[in-house]
């Protein structure tokens, strides 16, 4: 079973919380894929990615490329979508896997100012504990530190 954790973003905007994440699981060598619900949005992340910060370097590239077993991050829209063999399955603003088999760790990160986003959270919540994943809880303070919650 996975571990799941959902990060309840208060403070920070997806692209300012979603990078350091990566980049901490980077660190852990960890292979990861970030699902987001439309294709517009996949793409904003690839190119904010890029330039998201001066002295850093998240490699990465879509499933619009035909590397995708090859990208340490790979950034996709299908639920389904396993070709880089993930550690993790990062799944933003309401995004829903088919199965976090295979995964170490799930990881859900909506917008605690948008009322769908965090409704689809507390669905996968009840989903995920009831599927037998250990869940946890994470919420920014106003520092922006990630607080367990739960």
């Amino acid at each position: 079973m996975a571990e799941v954790l959902f990060y309840h973003l208060t403070e920070s905007r997806l692209e300012e919380a979603l990078p350091d994440l990566l980049e901490r699981s980077l660190a852990r060598g960890w292979r990861a894929i970030v699902q987001t619900v439309t294709t517009e949005r996949r793409d904003a992340l690839d190119q904010h990615l890029w330039v998201y910060r001066e002295d850093s370097f998240l490699p990465h590239g879509t499933d619009a490329d035909s590397s995708g077993a090859l990208q340490p991050i790979l950034l996709t829209t299908e639920p389904e979508q396993r070709a880089n063999d993930p550690h993790v399955r990062f799944m933003v603003e309401g995004a829903v896997p088919a199965s976090l088999d295979g995964c170490e760790r799930g990881v859900y990160l909506f917008d605690g100012h948008d009322g769908e986003q965090v409704a689809s959270a507390r669905a996968r919540w009840t989903a995920e504990k009831s599927a037998g994943h250990t869940v946890t809880y994470w919420q920014q303070t106003e520092d922006r530190r990630w607080v367990k919650k739960a």
